[in-house]
């Protein structure tokens, strides 16, 4: 029986919940560092000398009291229940533990906030924008955003996007999702233009093969996460009404659009990739919102009196 948690048995455990049980690698670094702060707190800062055998359930409460008083959010508190869940979990499995000490925590449901997004009007403002159609980084970066808005991916997606599943004669490109879920996405007319002339400009400015990766750098290198977030803050920034400027916010603006110009639920899930069709069900909030907004704006009995519309 494990009487300590050392390192080799964090790193099994980390290989488990990636290879396994096929969490992301931002979820897996989540999941290490909750691992580790619950760690410490439980030995009084000697994380090596924990004891798995001795854990309760109450040792748990204590230490998400604590988080909650010190301001952490649900969502937070929920994911390091969720961490121990698991690791515990993995214990009993691998390693003979008899029960799960987090097994009957739930913590407070948290809110969901609604996603922030773009305006149509916005992103066809941005889109029309001129840009340098000869320099390579400059369509690259229309192209980053007109895929993200055009295709709903994550920007995870985008970054391992291969060259090889982008096919513009059948206007669809292939993704690997969240758990390694493959999905077909179509797309129109416009991003299949720009898919061209990046690849002539990238084949051109890299030179030899193309590269596996779809979007590189000019030196042929893949692009990272970082930069894929400052090409669209950059052109994002000043130019929209949305609290946040990220990919995801790209990702919500499709979604939103989508559902406003017609398309249906189902249609939508399957294109994010959502594995619920609740968690798709935000988005029709948005809509739902925006509709509001504008019968406020423009019904002349909707406007308090004295206002715009009032008398």
């Amino acid at each position: 029986m494990i009487k300590r948690i050392d390192s080799m048995i964090l790193d099994s455990f980390s290989t488990y919940i990636r290879c396994e049980l096929n969490y992301s690698v931002h979820t897996v670094s989540a999941y290490m560092r909750d691992l580790s702060q619950w760690a410490d707190f439980a030995t009084g800062g000697h994380p090596e000398q924990l004891d798995p055998l001795s854990v309760t359930t109450s040792d748990i409460r204590l230490w998400i009291g604590r988080l909650a008083r010190q301001g952490e959010s649900p969502r937070t508190l929920k994911r390091k229940l969720s961490s121990l869940r698991t690791f515990f979990g993995y214990m009993m499995k691998r390693h003979g533990m008899m029960s799960n000490p987090a097994a009957e925590l739930h913590s407070a449901k948290a809110d969901k906030p609604l996603p922030v997004y773009v305006r149509q009007s916005e992103m066809a403002s941005m889109l029309a924008d001129d840009f340098d159609t000869g320099d390579f980084t400059s369509v690259r970066d229309r192209l980053i955003l007109l895929m993200f808005y055009s295709t709903g991916m994550r920007s995870s997606e985008l970054e391992t996007l291969l060259d090889n599943d982008v096919n513009t004669a059948k206007g669809e490109l292939k993704v690997m999702g969240k758990r390694n879920k493959e999905r077909i996405i179509p797309f129109g007319e416009e991003l299949s233009e720009m898919i061209a002339k990046y690849r002539n400009l990238r084949d051109t400015t890299v030179g030899g093969l193309p590269p596996e990766r779809f979007f590189v750098r000019p030196d042929g290198q893949p692009l990272y996460r970082r930069l894929i977030y400052r090409v669209v803050h950059g052109a994002l920034e000043g130019r929209t009404v949305a609290a946040r400027q990220s990919p995801h916010v790209l990702r919500h603006s499709f979604a939103s659009d989508m559902l406003n110009n017609g398309a249906d639920l189902f249609s939508v899930q399957q294109l994010l990739g959502h594995k619920s069709l609740e968690t798709t069900q935000v988005y029709t909030h948005i809509t739902y919102q925006e509709l509001k907004n504008n019968y406020q704006l423009a019904h002349p009995r909707a406007a308090k009196k004295g206002g715009p519309h009032g008398n």
